[in-house]
């Protein structure tokens, strides 16, 4: 049975998958869940709310949900975040009403957050899906700055920032599922479809045996 008959028959249970997907700033996460949204059926990337200013290409309501800082803190009052965190100064959340609302549908659902955000997603959960984390990492720290670097669009000083949060970030692993590492973006993407393809069918033989 092909991975989108499997989705199919996970949708009467109202369990999804959700697979979040987090490591250091320019690893290449956003490549990769672009080509991984692009090759895999019946999944779906959850776009997340931010305070920071959009990069050059990014679109609203596709890359972020763009907020001020005062309509962002009256979300968190409202309690509209499942997860909602302080990284390098911008505010990052994921909106609990996008999850459910995409699990109620069926999909399985890709989360691009950072390991804070994770960790938080670790300990409440999240209703009617099946979290599985992934750490996504480039081969090393050094490369790691080389590609940050590449982009042009940042100063040192932010960029030594960046790699001084990478550092710390990659303490956080003991809590991940899976660790892929971006030595090429072929190889990485590949890898993140295995890891959907295993947990379809690891969450469905659960299910039906229970």
């Amino acid at each position: 049975m092909s991975s989108s008959g499997l989705a199919a028959r996970r949708r009467g249970t109202g369990s999804g998958l959700a697979l979040v997907v987090s490591g250091p700033s320019g690893a290449g996460k956003n490549t990769a869940i672009d080509r991984l949204l692009t090759d895999t059926p019946d999944l779906v990337y959850s776009v997340s709310h931010t305070t920071r200013p959009p990069r050059p290409g990014e679109e609203d309501g596709v890359d972020y949900h763009f907020v001020s800082t005062v309509d962002f803190d009256r979300m968190v009052a409202a309690g509209a975040f499942i997860e909602h965190v302080i990284y390098l100064g911008d505010q990052y959340g994921t909106s609990e009403c996008e999850i459910t609302r995409l699990a109620a549908k069926g999909f399985d659902i890709v989360l691009n957050i950072d390991t804070q955000g994770a960790c938080e997603l670790r300990r409440v959960g999240v209703p009617g899906t099946v979290l599985v984390f992934v750490f996504f990492a480039p081969p090393s720290l050094d490369q790691l700055g080389e590609r940050l670097r590449a982009r042009g669009s940042e100063s040192e000083a932010a960029i030594a920032e960046r790699l001084r949060v990478a550092s710390r970030e990659i303490e956080a692993l003991p809590i991940f599922d899976y660790l892929v590492i971006n030595d090429t973006i072929e190889n990485a993407v590949r890898e993140l479809s295995a890891i959907v393809e295993a947990e379809r069918l690891r969450v469905l033989s659960v299910e039906s045996n229970a």
